[in-house]
């Protein structure tokens, strides 16, 4: 006999919930009445999230498979289904790759694009069943564009924007959904404790740059987004019902793409360089 709550409230599996965009986003689809599984490795950091009556709260660490999967059996023994599947978890990586020793690059992989193959895959024998969901995979707007000393970051971002297409068409046939969110800044402590660093010391050939570039981001931080802000976009996404696949979130990250529209490769290198003020700007 089955032993998951018969109801038509659907239910959505987020990862990454212990702070952020994530957190937001629990509460999101909370407050419209979601049943929601709010994941996190360290569910000790579940705060008001634990109090909810609509919210379940389960450990997940997207690097670790037999976890993951114990928190989609744990979400489909409740529920039954899985509606929507909001892949948020990840952390920056800052600094030059050439200094970046092979453990932190592949905990940023791990992390920000295994990750998210690790959840979907363990979700997806479901999904297919019921022939339905959306996945909402958190991007960045570093998955369509670049910026300095961000190259591994970068690369997760985009690697998750093309899966994330790609996986749309494969998907389709099954009625799910394959949909990316790309945030711009968003003020949460993604740049504290869920930012890592390629650099051990400032006695390096890139530190002169690295400092600008740090200033830079420092200056910014006061124009980012709220987390709430993202978290709309995420819950739009999961429930507007289009074929639409990419979501831009922030005001920046809407600036940042539009100029990025507006020049050829040099001329945005070259914006990028002054905006910055690294050494060896070059002329558009």
């Amino acid at each position: 006999m089955s032993t998951h709550a018969e109801s038509n409230t659907p239910t959505v599996l987020i990862t990454g919930c212990s702070s952020g965009i994530g957190r937001a986003a629990a509460h999101r689809f909370a407050q419209a009445g979601w049943q929601v599984v709010a994941t996190m490795r360290d569910v000790g950091q579940a705060g008001d999230l634990a109090g909810l009556p609509n919210v379940r709260v389960q450990a997940l660490d997207v690097t670790d498979r037999a976890s993951v999967q114990a928190a989609v059996d744990v979400t489909l023994a409740q529920f039954g289904r899985i509606d929507a599947l909001v892949n948020n978890a990840g952390f920056g990586l800052f600094g030059p790759f050439e200094l970046a020793g092979d453990a932190v690059i592949e905990r940023q992989f791990a992390t920000n694009v295994f990750g998210v193959f690790n959840v979907i895959r363990a979700a997806l024998p479901a999904m297919r069943a019921q022939r339905g969901g959306v996945i909402v995979n958190v991007a960045s707007v570093g998955g369509l564009t670049t910026l300095p000393f961000n190259s591994l970051y970068h690369a997760t971002k985009y690697a998750v924007v093309g899966f994330t297409e790609g996986l749309n068409h494969e998907l389709a046939e099954f009625g799910i959904r394959a949909k990316f969110v790309a945030p711009g800044g968003v003020a949460t402590d993604f740049a504290g404790r869920s930012l890592s660093v390629t650099f051990a010391d400032n006695n390096h050939p890139y530190a002169a740059n690295v400092a600008k570039a740090m200033a830079s981001w420092a200056s910014r931080r006061g124009g980012y987004a709220q987390p709430d802000q993202a978290a709309d976009v995420i819950f739009t996404a999961a429930t507007d019902g289009t074929h639409q696949v990419r979501y831009v979130s922030g005001a920046d990250a809407e600036a940042l793409l539009a100029t990025r529209a507006t020049l050829d490769d040099a001329g945005y290198l070259a914006l990028v360089q002054k905006t910055f003020g690294l050494n060896g700007a070059t002329e558009a």
